[in-house]
């Protein structure tokens, strides 16, 4: 079956995060839902042209954390003219090592696919437990989450601590 979640199916199955940071209350999140969020090794763009160049802050910030950053031809040209570069990888057509080459040999621990990539790519990164987004929101919360739990801020606190934080911070929003 595809991974690729319908209309019907994406109202199911939901997790939560609380934190006081966005990026750590995202990493809990994903972790409820079994996805541990890799903090080294590679990740792959294959974006569609109308977010490609939205992506080069992203990319930097993978860059940045010491990924290897990998982009699918487009990508990596649209990734070049914003100044950021990347290894160009083939799509599962054009030729070998592909991205599904990639992912099996472990080169491949993130991934950030169009929803209108192939089957093949999304199934292997199912298969082979490597995490994956769709959107640019996703992909921008999932840096600011892999960049947060590498500070190691990761803590737990019970419902009642963060109902307390919440109220005091509207005191002390009240008292100003």
């Amino acid at each position: 079956m595809d991974p690729r979640l319908g209309p019907e199916m994406r109202s199911t199955g939901e997790v939560m995060g609380i934190d006081e940071d966005f990026g750590l209350a995202y990493a809990k999140a994903q972790l409820a839902a079994g996805q541990m969020l890799p903090l080294s090794g590679g990740v792959l763009f294959s974006v569609k042209d109308p977010d490609k160049p939205l992506m080069a802050p992203i990319v930097r910030g993978f860059k940045e954390l010491g990924f290897r950053v990998y982009g699918t031809r487009g990508t990596t040209l649209c990734l070049a003219r914003h100044g950021v570069e990347v290894e160009e990888v083939y799509k599962v057509r054009e030729g070998r090592p592909n991205i599904i080459d990639r992912i099996k040999n472990r080169e491949i621990d993130l991934g950030r696919y169009t929803p209108a990539d192939s089957y093949s790519i999304r199934r292997a990164a199912l298969e082979y437990n490597i995490p994956y987004t769709t959107t640019f929101a996703a992909a921008k919360a999932t840096l600011h989450a892999i960049k947060t739990l590498k500070e190691g801020r990761l803590e737990v606190k019970s419902l009642q601590e963060y109902h307390e934080m919440v109220r005091e911070a509207f005191r002390v929003k009240a008292a100003n």
